[in-house]
């Protein structure tokens, strides 16, 4: 699944952060959110009610450490992606 992430950040189809993530929500931008599973309560809580809002699906498998690895940056606790193809392929992974 970091390999995925890794590439599609890559292909540009990730924003990174909770803030940035969120807006892109708002705009209709955003079809699979990834939330670190050691962010801290009020990150989960903002995301996880933008997401059942805007009905987008959140996935909590991953450690920040792990996210960070993928993109090649620190403490990364919340990216949303942005494409289609991507979405499913990771909730394609997750199901495995």
């Amino acid at each position: 699944m970091d390999k995925t992430i890794g590439l599609a950040y890559r292909a540009r189809k990730v924003t990174v952060g909770t803030e940035i993530t969120i807006d892109a929500l708002r705009k209709k931008k955003i079809c699979l959110i990834i939330l670190a599973n050691d962010a801290s309560e009020l990150t989960k809580k903002k995301v996880r009610d933008k997401a059942k809002t805007y009905e987008t699906t959140v996935l909590e498998d991953l450690d920040s450490h792990t996210l960070s690895l993928a993109l090649g940056k620190k403490d990364i606790k919340v990216i949303g992606i942005t494409e289609q193809g991507f979405c499913q392929l990771l909730m394609d992974q997750k199901r495995k």
